[in-house]
């Protein structure tokens, strides 16, 4: 590997820009319906958001510090190349949204600015404006001596009122409350009921600026420009010893509210003065993103764009499958003491993991239930379970993981709802994150105490189980019961001396692990036998795991890669990694396993994670992988990854210049790989029915004849 860096690694970020530019393709994709494109204009927005609360502020942090040091690591090139492919995106994204307004209007369905109200609609929309917007509208006055950095909030949007009275202008700022009012509002129609009409909360503020400044302010014009600002997402927890975690993390959080600015967009049209007004309170400095924008900012609300049109104009819901295995038992303990069941969201109903352990909060033979949890649904039953548990007197144990961005505020709350029920709630160590999806019941039966686990790949959140795909086990297999038993021991003290001889533990092993798992298909391409890797990730960025997997490759180790997001490693390069093929599917629910196939020389080993391959993950987490030992069930899982590798409709390629391609078709037949698993799902349920009922009609024929 004699290459130069540059030419081996991608740098990160930019490959997370190019993972969102596939996302901005789905609303550009005439295929996909009208209303799921506009969702995806939301969708890509919020990603971005995230990305300079994240990424891009991390790299401003980085040019801040070699700064002090003299030092140039190239992240000020880096953020130039940043800057500019943002810039093109925004463009594209412009265009876009104008394309999807015609696009919606042809199918009758309108997005209106103030000044395209009729007659019939501006009683009503006053009537509306009174009653449900002016109370929560407080204009804010712009002065010198004003600390705005401290009370505007990050991620909303905010009109900027310019009033101009003789010679002298003075600013207002007005929030855009979308915390408490929907973003957009349908009006009502009197030219055809097929006709729909949609104005945004913004613009119905904009049409009422009188009605909010006229009697307090004397002015000749008023004038509305929109902007938003985006904070650095970090946070430095307190060094003091006597602050447990959660007065830190709480503590956190309030650096964050006051954060400095990394990114703020502006109304392309607003006043070059207000401009710098607004740079000079913001204090935003040259290697901030200061961009120039459309009208609207926080299109991240389109993601709940409403369908006020035809059913056809978004997606056909696909019905939740039920697990045989669970369905037809009695309760989820015989279901799994019978077999391991793999589950595969949203395919199948999350219903079988919160009856899981609402069945566990009242089971009188229950004696213990832990959990860990990093994000949750807003109105948990999983959370709930776990109090009704503690009031029904069982050991419950609920790790929160604080340090879960952009959700530390909600898990800090379900720990104090949690502690007063009794449950005993850990919070692990700071710096540490617990990433693991685990859930472990005991169950005292007859003599014995027999544990029953959940090892998984997503969270336990009720919503983003019917949007993300992930993979759940349920198993009470006592090689990995015990260590999940483990696990949580490990959790609540990492320090003390631990084994795992199944389990997959970061940062106890994984790194190793993983090592020796290529090692060994390395050694088998070096003998000539069958070598393969099958990887699916959201993330692939760790260097040493990227090296292995270039040595892999180098050793003739066929190798297949499905990365949802960051992929640095660099395919087909010569010599280097000509055996590795990389492909991403972005589709209507969001790809979210981590699953590796070593291919083992016909006997492979098949591991569920919920480590991404990244170093935070390997090293700095506590994060938990899984073999899956049922034959049928390693089977599932490899044809499903076959399945998606033979996607000819929404796979795209990974290459050096992240050109995202789309996976030529040829002659092939067309495989929309999330709706073929659909159907594989649906069809591997179905025959598990049949041959039961083959089953019982073999047992009932085998009965001697009762005559009389």
């Amino acid at each position: 590997m004699s290459m130069s860096t540059d030419t081996l690694y991608i740098d990160k970020e930019l490959s997370w820009l190019s993972f969102n530019e596939r996302v901005l393709q789905e609303a550009a994709d005439k295929s996909v319906p009208l209303i799921e494109r506009v969702r995806f204009l939301g969708i890509f927005s919020s990603n971005t958001d995230e990305f300079y609360k994240v990424r891009f502020a991390d790299i401003k942090r980085r040019i801040l510090i070699t700064q002090e040091q003299g030092i140039n690591d190239g992240a000020k090139h880096l953020l130039s190349k940043i800057q500019s492919r943002a810039l093109k995106m925004n463009q594209d994204f412009d265009a876009l949204y104008s394309e999807l307004l015609l696009e919606m209007a042809r199918r009758h369905i309108f997005l209106v600015s103030e000044q395209q109200l009729d007659d019939h609609q501006k009683p009503w929309l006053r009537r509306y404006f009174r009653q449900h917007i002016l109370p929560h509208i407080t204009p804010i006055l712009i002065t010198d001596d004003i600390d705005l950095l401290q009370f505007l909030k990050d991620e909303y949007s905010y009109l900027t009122i310019e009033m101009r009275h003789h010679d002298k202008t003075r600013y207002a700022l007005i929030e855009i409350p979308t915390d408490q009012l929907p973003r957009f509002i349908e009006l009502p129609e009197a030219k055809s009921k097929r006709r729909k009409t949609l104005i945004l909360l913004d613009n119905i503020i904009r049409y009422f600026l009188d009605d909010i400044f006229c009697g307090l302010f004397e002015y000749e014009s008023l004038a509305a420009y929109s902007m938003k600002m985006t904070r650095d997402a970090e946070y430095d927890l307190g060094q003091e010893l006597e602050q447990s975690l959660l007065e830190q993390m709480s503590e956190g959080l309030k650096q964050r509210l006051t954060a400095m600015p990394v990114r703020f967009v502006y109304q392309r049209d607003m006043p070059s003065e207000m401009i710098n007004v607004l740079s000079d309170l913001l204090k935003v400095s040259n290697f901030d993103s200061i961009i120039p924008g459309g009208r609207y900012h926080n299109f991240k609300d389109f993601i709940g764009f409403p369908n006020v049109g035809r059913k056809y104009l978004e997606n056909k819901p696909l019905p939740p499958i039920e697990s045989y295995h669970f369905a037809q038992s009695r309760n989820s303990f015989d279901a799994i003491k019978a077999q391991d069941i793999l589950l595969h969201y949203p395919y199948h109903t999350f219903s079988h993991m919160t009856e899981f352990v609402r069945q566990a909060s009242f089971d009188p033979k229950v004696i213990s239930i832990k959990i860990n949890i990093y994000r949750v649904a807003k109105n948990s039953r999983i959370i709930d379970s776990m109090i009704d548990a503690a009031n029904n007197g069982k050991r419950v144990t609920v790790v929160v993981e604080l340090q879960a961005r952009f959700d530390e505020e909600a898990n800090i709350e379900w720990a104090r709802r949690l502690r007063e029920a009794g449950v005993h709630v850990l919070f692990g160590v700071p710096g540490l994150k617990i990433h693991s999806k685990l859930c472990l019941v005991t169950r005292k039966e007859g003599d014995q105490f027999v544990r029953y686990a959940h090892l998984g790949t997503g969270n336990f959140h009720e919503k983003t189980a019917r949007i993300y795909t992930d993979f759940s086990l349920f198993t009470c297999d006592e090689n990995l019961t015990n260590e999940v038993r483990q696990a949580f021991a490990y959790i609540e003290n990492p320090y003390r001396p631990i084994e795992f001889d199944h389990l997959i533990v970061s940062p106890k092993n994984s790194r190793a692990r993983l090592y020796d798992l290529i090692d060994r298909e390395i050694a088998h391409a070096k003998q000539q036998l069958p070598a393969s890797i099958t990887l699916k990730v959201n993330n692939l960025v760790d260097k040493g795991l990227i090296n292995m997997l270039y040595q892999a490759s180098n050793a003739g180790v066929s190798i297949d890669l499905i990365v949802r997001g960051m992929c640095t490693l660099v395919p087909g390069i010569e010599g280097i990694s000509e055996n590795i093929r990389a492909i991403s599917i972005i589709d209507r629910f969001l790809e979210h396993p981590r699953v590796a196939v070593f291919g083992n020389n016909g006997d492979p080993d098949v591991i569920i994670s919920s480590a991404d391959w990244m170093t935070r993950n390997i090293d700095n987490r506590i994060e938990v992988g899984c073999p899956i030992y049922d034959p049928k069930l390693k089977k599932k899982i490899i044809d499903i990854l076959q399945i998606q590798l033979t996607d000819t409709v929404k796979a795209r390629i990974l290459d050096k210049d992240m050109s995202n391609q789309y996976v030529a078709r040829g002659n092939r037949r067309k495989v929309r790989s999330q709706m073929a698993i659909y159907e594989y799902v649906k069809y591997s349920e179905r025959q598990l029915k049949k041959q039961a009922e083959k089953a019982i009609i073999k047992h009932d024929s085998t009965q001697p004849l009762v005559t009389a």
